[in-house]
């Protein structure tokens, strides 16, 4: 026999019971009378039968609603048990969830990600593999990582790219900077300015390298090195100013760097989450993928 009616209907059905009065009824589970006396409509509809006689002053249960009252209650209590224990299992579950990433994205996504899973999860550890591009894709390769985040370059066919971010590449400098007041910055001027440039084994580097082949710099940089981190540190000290992912910025109101947009051309990277196809990936690591599409869903 097909079961036409739904936990809510039950939820609808106990309250009725426990109240005795539509309008109370309605109240204690947020529903409005019209809602409740449908759900109990659809129930005894499903059911066949009248569970409640109805007066002007009083709802009481038939003969049969008395007997489906603590049938449902036994269920709901199951029901209730079962999702409790659910929870508990969810509660204690234990292990490690291996993420590589781009130091840029660790400092993007991570933080409020992390901290909602250890709420949900507080028994999962995570270990943050943050390096360049390629040791991310190699990473996930190998299977070191359960999956990574990095921007998409020269994937191999055996790992899937599941975008969630483009990021513009933006010029940091100092609030007391000359460039500061601007509204944006060419890419062939800032190519006049004392600039701090990424070496060459660094992807972004990489990517800026094959976006700009077309321009020819007016000067060389004063200063290079292989991570972001390193180059906003010496953006802050004042030795000139960077081209650098948005997402790597500090949030807004810092009180030594500010930066602005580069143009003609603009120059994005699409950022999202690198897996193997293929790979089953465990009950936690696709939990904290979850977590990480939801935050920051794909355009």
């Amino acid at each position: 026999m097909p079961v036409n009616f739904d936990l809510n209907d039950l939820y609808a059905f106990r309250a009725l019971v426990e109240y005795g009065n539509f309008r109370l009824a309605a109240e204690s589970i947020c529903l409005s009378q019209s809602a409740l006396s449908r759900r109990i409509e659809k129930l005894e509809s499903a059911l066949g039968t009248r569970l409640f006689d109805r007066t002007t002053r009083r709802v009481t249960l038939t003969l049969f609603g008395q007997n489906f009252a603590e049938r449902s209650e036994q269920l709901l209590a199951s029901v209730e048990a079962v999702l409790a224990d659910v929870n508990q299992v969810s509660q204690e579950r234990t292990g490690l969830v291996t993420v590589a990433t781009v130091p840029s994205a660790a400092y993007y996504f991570m933080p409020d990600v992390i901290r909602r899973f250890q709420a949900r999860y507080p028994r999962v550890r995570i270990k943050l593999i943050d390096s360049s591009v390629g040791n991310v894709l190699e990473a996930v390769s190998s299977g070191q990582a359960d999956f990574g985040i990095c921007f998409a370059r020269n994937l191999h066919p055996s790992l899937e790219f599941i975008p969630l971010v483009e990021d513009v590449y933006v010029a940091a400098c100092r609030h007391d900077h000359p460039l500061a007041r601007k509204a944006a910055l060419r890419w062939q001027d800032y190519f006049q300015q004392d600039y701090i440039a990424l070496d060459k084994v660094s992807g972004n580097r990489t990517l800026l390298d094959q976006a700009l082949g077309h321009l020819t710099p007016a000067r060389a940089s004063i200063c290079e090195t292989r991570h972001v981190t390193t180059l906003l540190g010496m953006v802050e000290a004042g030795i000139g100013i960077a081209a650098v992912p948005a997402m790597s910025l500090p949030s807004a109101g810092h009180s030594v760097l500010t930066h602005l947009p580069l143009i003609d051309p603009v120059v994005t990277r699409s950022v999202g989450l690198i897996r193997q196809r293929g790979r089953i990936q465990s009950y936690m690591a696709a939990e904290l993928e979850k977590l990480i599409t939801e935050q920051h869903p794909a355009a």
